[in-house]
């Protein structure tokens, strides 16, 4: 079973706002950046954004960044992405992913470098 669970997809017109929620085991949460991840049809999937694991340090796709925010809220293991002004190019199937840091702390892992993902979670905005 997928070990990130995302939460708060739908379906949204465009310059609408949702909040996907992705809670971890506090195992995986507590010593892992989180970032997340989209993947349109017939499209790679493509990084949106990611947060250190203390949180001090968040990074974003050109193509989200001053919409998107990604904070973490530790107390519930869980990271949010909070989506504003929502364009129809941001439709696609969004995953949670976890980066361990005991190894090693990237500022911006790669997509190879994750260790934990999510199922995915839809989010649809109509024009």
């Amino acid at each position: 079973q997928a070990q990130l669970v995302e939460t708060g997809g739908g379906l949204v017109q465009a310059g609408e706002s949702l909040r996907l929620s992705c809670k971890a085991p506090v195992r995986i949460f507590s010593r892992s950046g989180m970032g997340w991840y989209r993947q349109a049809p017939g499209k790679e999937r493509e990084f949106v954004a990611h947060i250190t694991r203390n949180g001090s340090v968040r990074d974003y796709a050109a193509s989200v960044k001053g919409r998107f925010t990604i904070s973490r809220e530790n107390a519930m293991n869980t990271v949010h992405l909070q989506m504003d002004s929502l364009k129809s190019e941001d439709t696609a199937v969004y995953y949670c992913a976890a980066k361990s840091t005991i190894l090693s702390d990237v500022r911006i892992p790669t997509i190879g470098q994750y260790d934990y993902w999510g199922q995915g979670i839809q989010v649809t905005v109509s024009l």
